[in-house]
Parts: C-alpha cells; structure tokens; sequence
C-alpha cells in the first residue's frame, strides 16, 4: 500500500468526519429568560429542556445533514392520522382550508394546538403528521394550516398564495376554531416561515386577538427576512443552495396555479409579468417579480420589512418559548442576536438555543437509525403544558425577580 494512497485514504477520513463532526459531543439546550419565576414554571413541567439533547451518532451532529434528512425523509416511521378538513370561503374570495385531529387520550384540559407548517408545507407533510399523532397521543387537539396554494387538492379561488409575512389567513383560522371550541384554550406552533407567521400575529397590536390564544413557540426561524435575505444569497455554509432550492418550491406552486395567479385578469390588475416569474432564480427576484405585486408593496425591501415578525416582537403578551439550532445551514448566528436579547428583556418569553438539530431536524437516539419521535416532537409536547397553565395564574400575583440566563 503505498503512502500516497494511505494519505489520500487519511485525507477523505478527516473530511467526512468533519462534515458529520462526529467528534462533537450532546449539549443541554441553553435557555434564555428574564423572568426566573416562568423559567422555574416550565422546568418543573417540562423537565427535558434540562437534559442533554442526544442526536442520532453517526451524522445527527452535522446540521446539513439532518436538514438534509428532515427535508428528503421528514420523520421515520410516519403514522397518518385521520382528521376532518374545514374550509372558509374568506372576505377576498380565497379558499382556506385547515384540518383538525382530536386527541386520541383523554386528559383534564381541552387544549388546541394551532400548527403552523413551513414553506410549503401542510398537514400532509410528514414532520407534521408525526406531530400531529404524537399530540393526539398526550391528550391535544390539533389544528393545521394549509397554506393556500400548498395543496395541490385544494384549488385557488382567488388571486393569490401564502406569503412569508401574511397572518390574515392565521387569524381567519384561529377565530373560526375559537368559535367551534369556545372553553378550548389554543397554543399556537410554528415551524420555520410558520414561526415567523405565529410570532407576528401573536405580536400584531392592531390585530384583537381571542383570549383562548393563551401561549405559543416557534421553532427554526430567522425573525428578519431583510437580513435573513442578504445571508442566504451567498454561497457560504451552502445558503445559496437552500435558497435554489426554497425558491423552485415557491415557484412551482406559483406555476401550478398559473390559471389562476396568472390569468390575464391577474396580470392587468398587479402589473405581472409571467416571464419575470418563471425565470426568478431568488426568492427576492420571485418576491418582486410576483409577491410585492400582489400585495401592493413599491419594493421588495417594504415586503419584507412588514412581513419580518422582528418588528413586532413588543407586541407579545402571552408566554411565549423560541427554539432554534446553531448549527441550522439556514439561520446565520447573527440573526439569532435580536431574539436573545428580547428574551433577557421580557417577561414570559424563553428563547431555546441548541448546539445541533439543523433546521427542524432534531433528530436523536440510535448510530445511525434515528428514534421514531424526534427530540422536538418530545419537546414542544412538553412545553404545552406550561404555556397552557401559566397564564392561569394572574400577572399581578406573578413575582419577578430580575434577569437570569440559564444554562
């Protein structure tokens, strides 16, 4: 065996093993909180978020490759749970459809839990139905959003999709499930682009909220779509193959529903022009070839400002739990800065940064099968019951004793 060969050998050993950075070890999560007193109240219900956070050992330490895995495979071992389909005809003439899956165990309290999926993503989409089962099972009724145009079941009836910053669609869902389950009180969960729509409704002041929407957590997103936007066009850590890849997504949606979102009505009323939009190569150029159009902004940089839940997070006055990764391929660590320091500012808001997971990946247990449930299946399960309680107790009788940060 000659000693280039060994060197070469050497040379692709080193480099796999620091792709999958095999050589990391589990973390606990490190929690961000001012006040010690809802700390202490999650902890004691959700005792998890105090233990090591162990992934899959062969490659869940590398946050590409769990994206990767959570993107092309979703969830091992999906159930498909049963659920009944709503749809609401709403005041501009669009379609919007959410399923609803009743808890399979009985527990004391009627609570809902209002899921909003990611970017393209429904209630068919395997990290959802895993959850969705998993919620059944400990006693919660799920709610999921259907991104209009996400189906491709469900035809548009209007001339538009879901967009990144739209939380009229949310509040439709959310006040029709209030009227069908009026003692319910509802947790809202967002994933990804859904967290960023949860924590902007959950913020907006102009918007009345129910007084069943009682407590929320978003999970794997990026808070500023203006920033957000500036790191994901470069090719660092792979950004600008994520984004070909969110972007062809989008579009394709955009080009399934081209008898509706391009008819020649929709083209004279928004000024649209179809070959700017099938050869957008960015969400930006797909946002202002289509998007800002449709929703009446000059510019792009204006979408996003209003569209970015940053803007609104001193609106927030319910508890609320934040959950993101650092190694997550999509959310640059400078993003998570704002986030942080809302967290150390606020009452009844705890911000969650783990060391792996990639972008909700989470993945744990095993070398190199994965367990079934995924550590934020197990998670956000648990953190339900502390946002569902601790707003029983009223504000005035709460002590606060000043900032701490937990690790």
């Amino acid at each position: 065996m000659s000693p280039a060969f060994v060197a070469i050998v050497a040379l692709i050993l080193c480099l796999v093993m620091r792709i999958l950075n095999i050589t990391s070890q589990p973390q606990k999560p490190i929690l961000y909180c001012k006040d010690a007193d809802f700390l202490a109240a999650v902890l004691k219900l959700a005792p998890i978020l105090d233990n090591l956070y162990i992934p899959t050992r062969l490659w869940g330490f590398s946050g590409h490759v769990q994206t990767i895995v959570h993107s092309v495979i979703g969830r091992v071992k999906c159930p498909w749970p049963i659920g009944e389909r709503t749809e609401l005809v709403l005041g501009d003439g669009s379609t919007l459809t959410y399923d609803v899956y009743q808890p399979i165990a009985k527990i004391e309290d009627d609570v809902t839990l209002v899921i909003v999926p990611g970017i393209c993503n429904t209630s068919e989409s395997v990290y959802v139905r895993t959850f969705v089962h998993y919620a059944q099972y400990h006693g919660y009724r799920c709610a999921v959003l259907n991104h209009v145009g996400a189906l491709s079941s469900v035809p548009l009836t209007a001339s538009r999709v879901f967009t990144y910053g739209y939380t009229g669609d949310l509040h439709e869902m959310v006040t029709h499930i209030c009227q069908r389950y009026p003692a319910s009180r509802l947790v809202c969960i967002g994933y990804s682009m859904g967290g960023n729509l949860v924590t902007k409704y959950i913020g907006e002041v102009d918007r009345p909220k129910p007084n069943n929407v009682v407590g929320a957590v978003s999970v794997c997103q990026g808070y500023s779509a203006i920033d957000g936007t500036k790191w994901m066009l470069q090719w660092q850590n792979f950004r600008r193959v994520y984004l070909y890849a969110m972007t062809e997504a989008m579009k394709s949606i955009v080009l399934r529903h081209r008898q509706v979102l391009l008819s020649e009505y929709a083209r004279a009323k928004y000024g649209l022009v179809e070959k700017e939009i099938i050869s957008a190569a960015t969400l930006p150029e797909l946002d202002d070839a289509y998007t800002r159009k449709v929703y009446n902004f000059k510019c792009v940089e204006d979408l996003y400002n209003w569209s970015s839940c940053i803007n609104y997070l001193d609106g927030i006055k319910i508890p609320m739990v934040f959950i993101n990764a650092l190694d997550d391929p999509l959310v640059p660590h400078s993003l998570l800065n704002p986030i942080r320091e809302f967290s150390r500012s606020h009452d009844w808001i705890l911000y969650m940064e783990l060391a792996h997971g990639g972008h909700l990946g989470f993945y744990e247990g095993g070398i190199v099968y994965p367990n079934p449930i995924a550590w934020l299946d197990r998670t956000l399960v648990a953190l339900v019951g502390p946002l569902a309680q601790v707003t029983r107790q009223p504000r005035w009788q709460r002590r606060n004793r000043g900032a701490t940060t937990a690790s």
